[in-house]
């Protein structure tokens, strides 16, 4: 059984993606998604974006739809995987690459630098923090870049980065979202 994701905006704006039914994956609403690229409008296009706990694409497909010129995601659910490469292939597209990882294990991996960041883990889980300070610590990061981080809307963002600067915060119903840039 599959669900399906709408793409926003950009050049598949309307299509319609599957993505599986599997436990904790819930893709990032509509609503948000729009709010979230009108805040990233001019950050998008050419950029580097890495989609960590991708689970439905929704957010790393949208900003290759955008514009950006490559998009890592990053989900350690086979079966999520083989959708996100179902969906590229769909797509047409070779400027998304999936990894098949542990988020924490490839954030110990080579790090490369990029522009523009979406964490989403699992709600409840208590992964933000972490994978936030080792995007920080191990060098993921450009200069400037942008950190879209979503989470349940009760949840005290603490213990981030001092070096990053929250930009916009919003809650959509059980969902807490924030935009932050790395400062230097």
């Amino acid at each position: 059984m599959s669900q399906k994701v709408r793409i926003i905006g950009g050049q598949w704006r309307g299509r319609n993606l599957p993505f599986p039914d599997v436990a904790g994956l819930r893709p990032t609403p509509a609503r948000v998604r729009e709010t979230l690229f009108n805040w990233l409008q001019y950050d998008i296009v050419a950029s580097r974006c890495l989609d960590l706990y991708a689970g439905s694409g929704a957010l790393g497909i949208e900003a290759v739809s955008r514009g950006a010129k490559q998009v890592v995601q990053v989900d350690n659910n086979a079966q999520v995987c083989r959708q996100l490469k179902a969906n590229s292939e769909l797509l047409s597209t070779t400027q998304v690459k999936i990894v098949q990882q542990d988020v924490f294990r490839y954030l110990a991996g080579d790090a490369e630098a990029f522009n523009l960041v979406f964490l989403d883990p699992p709600f409840a889980q208590g992964l933000v923090v972490q994978a936030a300070n080792w995007l920080e610590d191990k060098m993921w990061l450009a200069n400037h870049a942008k950190i879209y981080i979503e989470v349940e809307s009760q949840l005290k963002l603490t213990g981030l980065p001092e070096n990053w600067e929250m930009l916009k915060h919003k809650t959509a119903g059980e969902v807490g979202y924030y935009l932050f840039e790395r400062m230097e």
